[in-house]
C-alpha cells in the first residue's frame, strides 16, 4: 500500500469529491420509522396479479426516451454512460437523482404502484433488502425478459445470477455492488486482523465499530456464530443477538454507526470496525491513507443496487435497453471508474487495466491501482466468502428488527 497520498482517477479528471457518500446517504432496513412502519405492512389486499413475462412483453416496443430514477452521485455529472447509450441507441434520458434511501422511496411509490399508477421512471435502482423484497411480493416489478438482455448473458458475473434475492433474476440485474467487511488501522492494533472475532476482542476494549443497521449487524453476529445469514432461522437470529449484547456489554463497542465511522478510524477514536468496501478505497484513494480492508475468515456479505422496471414503466423496453447496455464491459469499466463500487461485470477490470496503458503519469498509477484493488475487483477467492442477507419471510421482519435494534439503541 502507498505510503504518500494519490489522487483517484476520477479526482484526477475532477469529476467529483470523494465519494463515500454515496453509499452514506444509503439506510438499510431498520434504520427509520419509514422502515419500522414497513416491517408491520403485510402485502394482503394490496398484491397485484403476478405478470407472465412472455404476456407483459408481448405488445411492449421502444418508445425512444426513458426515465431513469438513481441514487446520487452514482454516475458522473456529465452523464456520459447515458450520452453514449443515447449516441448509440436514439433513446433520450431523464436522469433524476430521486433515491435518497430506500425506505423513503418505498413509501412515495408504494401507494401509486398499488393504484396502478405511473410513478415516473421507468427504470429505478434499490438495494436489496426489505423494500425490495416488498415490491418482488406485491408484484409491483415488470418480469425481465432474458432475450432482450444479451451483454447481462454473456458479461455478468456467475454471483450476479445466483442471488438469493431474486434467484433467476426475474425481476432485477445489478448495478454495482460493495462488501460488508472489516477495515482497521494496522498502526493502531499493532497487529494483522484476520477474523470477526477481532472485533470482540477484548485487546481492543473501547475501540471497535459496529454498524447500527439492524440487517448489517446481524450479518455479522450470524457469522461470527458459523451460521450463513441467508440460511438463518429466529433461534439464530437470537443467540447472534446474545453474542452481540456480550460484546456491547463487555464495553468493546465504542459506537454504533449509520455511516459515518470513517472520522472515527481515520483520527484513531476507533481502531477496527465494520466496514463497506468503497468507502475504504475511497478513503485511501482521496486522502493517502493505509487504512486496511479484510473480508473475514468466517465470511462477509456482498450487498447489491439492483435495477428493476416499474410494473407500471412507460418506456419498459427503453429501461431494458438501458439495463443491457450497461453491462458493455466498455460502459462498465467506465461506471467503475467513476463510482469505485464492485462493478457485476468482471471483464472490466481487463478494460481498466488496458486503459491505463494508455496513460502516464499520476493518472496511469491511479488507474492501475483502481483496476488491481480487491476492494472494486474481488478475487474468486474473496467471492467464495461472501454471503447474501439474511433472507426475511412475511411476517418477520418485526421481529428481526426489534430483535438487533434492542443492542444498538440500548
Amino acid at each position: 500500500m502507498r505510503n504518500t497520498p494519490r489522487p483517484s482517477p476520477a479526482l484526477l479528471r475532477g469529476l467529483t469529491q470523494a465519494r463515500y457518500s454515496r453509499r452514506a446517504t444509503l439506510k438499510l432496513t431498520g434504520l427509520s420509522a419509514a422502515a419500522l412502519a414497513l416491517a408491520g405492512c403485510g402485502v394482503q389486499g394490496q398484491q397485484q396479479q403476478p405478470q407472465d413475462s412472455t404476456d407483459f412483453w408481448a405488445d411492449k416496443q421502444s418508445n425512444g426516451k426513458l426515465r431513469f430514477a438513481n441514487w446520487p452521485l452514482y454516475m458522473d455529472s456529465d452523464r456520459t454512460q447515458l450520452t453514449r447509450f443515447t449516441e448509440a441507441t436514439g433513446v433520450t434520458v431523464d436522469y433524476e437523482e430521486s433515491v435518497q434511501d430506500n425506505p423513503s422511496w418505498f413509501g412515495q411509490i408504494q401507494p401509486i404502484l398499488a393504484n396502478g399508477g405511473d410513478i415516473g421512471a421507468d427504470l429505478m435502482v434499490m438495494t436489496n433488502g426489505l423494500e425490495l423484497a416488498k415490491l418482488i411480493a406485491l408484484g409491483y416489478l415488470a418480469p425481465l425478459d432474458p432475450a432482450q438482455l444479451p451483454n447481462f448473458a454473456e458479461y455478468a458475473g456467475e454471483i450476479y445470477k445466483k442471488t438469493a434475492y431474486d434467484p433467476g433474476n426475474t425481476f432485477t440485474v445489478p448495478y454495482a455492488s460493495g462488501m460488508t467487511g472489516i477495515a482497521y488501522d494496522p498502526e493502531r492494533t499493532g497487529r494483522t486482523l484476520t477474523s470477526i472475532a477481532d472485533l470482540w476482542d477484548p485487546a481492543f476494549e473501547g475501540r471497535v465499530g459496529m454498524m447500527a443497521d439492524p440487517q448489517e449487524i446481524a450479518n455479522f453476529g450470524l457469522l461470527y456464530n458459523g451460521i450463513d445469514p441467508a440460511d438463518s432461522t429466529p433461534d439464530d437470529w437470537r443467540t447472534a443477538a446474545e453474542s452481540l449484547k456480550q460484546q456491547r456489554d463487555d464495553k468493546i463497542v465504542r459506537a454504533y454507526y449509520s455511516q459515518d465511522y470513517i472520522q472515527p478510524l481515520t483520527n484513531g477514536d476507533v481502531w477496527a470496525t465494520m466496514a463497506w468496501s468503497g468507502d475504504i478505497y475511497q478513503q485511501n484513494a482521496a486522502e493517502g491513507t493505509n487504512l486496511e480492508f479484510f473480508i473475514p475468515e468466517e465470511g462477509a456479505t456482498l450487498w447489491t443496487d439492483n435495477m428493476m422496471i416499474p410494473s407500471t414503466a412507460k418506456n419498459p423496453v427503453d429501461a431494458l435497453m438501458m439495463m443491457d447496455f450497461l453491462y458493455d464491459p466498455e460502459v462498465a469499466a467506465s461506471l467503475a471508474e467513476y463510482i469505485t463500487f464492485v462493478p457485476p461485470v468482471p471483464d472490466a477490470q481487463n478494460v481498466l487495466r488496458d486503459k491505463a496503458g494508455t496513460l502516464d503519469g499520476d493518472e496511469q498509477a491511479a488507474l492501475e491501482e483502481l483496476a488491481a484493488s480487491p476492494l472494486v475487483f474481488p478475487t474468486d477467492a474473496d467471492y467464495a466468502k461472501l454471503h447474501n442477507y439474511v433472507s426475511l419471510p412475511a411476517g418477520e421482519e418485526e421481529e428481526f428488527t426489534s430483535i438487533f435494534l434492542a443492542i444498538t439503541q440500548a
